[in-house]
């Protein structure tokens, strides 16, 4: 069976910052209906990566695909415009107001008369969270009361409403316990299964085996091994990470990740 055209297809991304050279002819793809994983120490480049594809910076050369068309993303709207969407690690939630609120923040629906819309706002945040198998007390529920999982799952909920078909998701089960981060890897699993693209970075090689289809490791700035989840060993992926047994690290480069 032959795969699909890439959704998502980075070629010969370098990204300078100053004297530091933060990535170097990095390749990268990513396709509907799998989860792609990024994996690599710190100062590897993930972060710098994800930024470039969501728009936050643009990077000094290399090409950038999207549903098989050149396009050129140099800030979050245009990646949005894409269908594009990030969760990072912070999550950027309020924990003042409840779950609709947070889902709508800066994007509230409106009313004819101009005022806000809180009965649409609230059908189409409860479809939403239903559609994702997300379990939480009820929408109206104060985000500040809710489990660091119903946080993070509330955080993609929302990346939810511009109907994406790309998200990136950032450390997304980092200080999470046992249960709440099964719950967080359900709902990626659930994303897949409904077509979308993901791309997670993870330090958690237990997490990313659970979901992953492929694995992408950086290492100094520089992609050295892509991997297949399911025909490879946490061992290997440790190795390509440390350097001891990637099969392209060459002329690596000192960097401190932005």
């Amino acid at each position: 069976m032959t795969e699909s055209a890439p959704l998502l297809e980075l070629r010969g991304i370098s990204k300078r910052f100053g004297a530091v050279q933060a990535l170097t002819e990095v390749d990268l793809q990513a396709h509907a209906g799998r989860v792609t994983a990024l994996v690599g120490d710190n100062g590897a480049g993930k972060s710098t990566l994800i930024k470039i594809i969501s728009g936050i910076i643009t990077a000094d050369a290399g090409e950038y695909w999207f549903e098989g068309r050149r396009v050129h993303v140099d800030n979050p709207q245009a990646a949005s415009a894409l269908g594009i969407a990030t969760v990072y690690q912070d999550l950027a939630l309020c924990d003042n107001l409840d779950v609709v609120a947070n889902l709508y923040l800066g994007n509230e629906e409106t009313s004819r008369d101009q005022l806000l819309d809180e009965t649409s706002m609230e059908k189409r945040a409860s479809s939403i969270l239903t559609r994702l198998s997300v379990s939480i007390p009820s929408v109206r529920t104060q985000v500040a009361s809710l489990s660091g999982g119903q946080r993070q799952s509330v955080a993609i909920a929302r990346s939810m409403l511009g109907q994406p078909k790309l998200v990136l998701l950032d450390e997304p089960t980092a200080a999470l316990g046992v249960a709440q981060t099964a719950q967080v890897l359900e709902l990626i699993r659930t994303l897949r299964e409904q077509g979308l693209g993901v791309v997670v970075i993870s330090h958690n090689l237990a997490d990313v085996f659970e979901v992953a289809d492929t694995i992408v490791v950086l290492r100094l700035g520089r992609q050295v091994d892509v991997l297949d989840a399911r025909q490879t060993s946490s061992g290997e992926v440790v190795a390509a990470i440390t350097g001891a047994g990637s099969r392209n690290d060459q002329h690596p480069v000192e960097v401190t990740e932005q």
